[in-house]
């Protein structure tokens, strides 16, 4: 049986459409009733090929039996959003109605400002530095994407605002920037500022011939940089673990995987396609530790994809009746605890959500807002059973919207697709993963069980 992520079906409109809840919540999921959303193919690299068909839309259909959250959490969710939208009362639970009304009377916290969507933005912003220089260096180079998005000379008198009051503020905090480089990276961090510095002042002869694509290859180019100097920015691991974790597989810091998914018989679509993810050891060391340790068990491979519904892509259920990993020396299934890096704390919290630990302002570090988010499935009624069901968020809806999601706080998200992630909407039950593989920071990874194994 599939873990626990999120109602199978969501209202394409909410506020018109009916919701019927099962009252047998351990037999049936609750369903909500969702009209399919046709999805067209972009081609984003060579690492994915795409054969054209003039009939195609996309149509998911999950036979794999999933379950829900527990009864009682899904209706207070709804509820929340309900009231979001209608103004309603919220259910006659005077506890839960309370914390409701909580979380409500807050919600101007939960969506303050535009929500940050790109995975490589949030994976930026999530990072445990406190430099504001290159932060401010930082947020006119990620906002050349928005400028981008309008036509004409606005757009360009816009992207040139944005790198001229970057190039500003580099050369005026360049030496507080060098100043928050650790010791150990600092030359690898002072090339890249000067790459950056070099790439910026070139900028102007590019913004004459007014290429768009070139003007945004420029911009990750760019963000690349960023993203490097603040990596160089961290010192070693930031905090120290729970005794109870730290003998589990780790990952202490960052890696990169490339997961190659082949289309089962559906040759007219996309053949196969590499998506490039992310993993976030710095905010989720537990919960990435563990993933990267069962990537390199290969237990992935040749999985089938599980569940693909339009709003989650989901895999990771082995086959027989275990629904986690069974690890070979304790011949039980491995679990490891919610963990929720929260904006602020210099650790994350672990074993609770944040609504149940009455934290309804807390913003999650790595939040639930990018197409692609990565995160660990689990048992509706255990926030400590996660094991190796793994899903990818999809589309937002009225109750999956960024900076206001009901599934923020309440699972562990651990990393984001950067490359290729529009592919994940057009994969199916029964497509294959063929490989997943650790193409960066493995040295990241401690207390490998994959070694003993081996």
């Amino acid at each position: 049986m599939a873990s626990s992520i999120i109602p199978r079906h969501y209202c394409s409109n909410f506020a018109s459409t009916p919701i019927l809840f099962h009252s047998n919540t351990h037999s049936k999921p609750l369903n909500y009733s969702f009209s399919h959303t046709n999805l067209g193919l972009k081609t984003l690299n060579t690492r994915c090929s795409y054969q054209p068909s003039p009939t195609h839309h996309s149509q998911f259909h999950d036979k794999h039996k999933g379950k829900t959250f527990c009864f009682k959490q899904s209706v207070i969710s709804i509820a929340l959003a309900v009231g979001l939208i209608t103004g309603v009362p919220t259910l006659g639970w005077p506890n839960d109605a309370q914390a409701a009304n909580s979380a409500l009377s807050d919600l101007s916290v939960l969506i303050s400002g535009p929500p940050i969507k790109d995975p490589g933005a949030l994976l930026r912003y999530a990072l445990p530095i406190d430099n504001k220089a290159i932060r401010e260096v930082q947020k006119p180079l990620e906002d050349i994407t928005d400028s981008l998005k309008i036509s004409g000379v606005k757009a360009l008198d816009s992207v040139e605002r944005n790198v001229r009051q970057a190039s500003r503020t580099l050369k005026q905090g360049k030496t507080l920037i060098v100043s928050g480089l650790a010791e150990s990276k600092k030359e690898h961090g002072i090339e890249l500022i000067d790459k950056l510095e070099a790439g910026i002042d070139e900028f102007e002869l590019i913004l004459q011939d007014g290429i768009e694509a070139l003007l945004d290859q420029n911009r990750k180019n760019f963000l690349q940089y960023v993203g490097g100097i603040e990596e160089d920015m961290v010192d070693g691991f930031p905090y120290e673990l729970p005794e109870e974790y730290r003998n589990m597989p780790l990952l202490k810091g960052r890696a990169a995987v490339d997961m190659k998914i082949k289309i089962k018989d559906n040759p007219k679509r996309v053949d196969e396609c590499v998506f490039h993810i992310v993993l976030d050891g710095y905010n989720a060391p537990v919960t990435a530790g563990n993933f990267v340790d069962l990537v390199e068990r290969h237990f992935y491979d040749g999985m089938e994809i599980q569940r693909a519904d339009g709003f989650v892509v989901q895999t990771g259920d082995p086959e027989g009746p275990a629904e986690g990993f069974i690890d070979p020396s304790t011949e039980k299934i491995r679990t490891v605890p919610l963990e929720i890096m929260v904006e602020g704390e210099k650790a994350p919290v672990y074993g609770e959500t944040l609504e149940e630990l009455g934290l309804y302002k807390a913003r999650q570090k790595l939040p639930f807002n990018a197409f692609g988010t990565m995160a660990m499935a689990r048992e509706e009624f255990e926030d400590n059973s996660g094991s190796s069901q793994v899903f990818w968020l999809l589309k937002e809806s009225e109750l999956t919207p960024s900076n206001a999601n009901i599934l923020h706080g309440r699972y562990a998200v651990f990393g984001y697709v950067t490359e290729n992630e529009d592919f994940l909407a057009d994969l199916k039950v029964g497509d294959v993963i063929e490989s997943i593989q650790v193409v960066s920071g493995l040295h990241n990874l401690v207390n490998p069980s994959y070694k003993i194994a081996g």
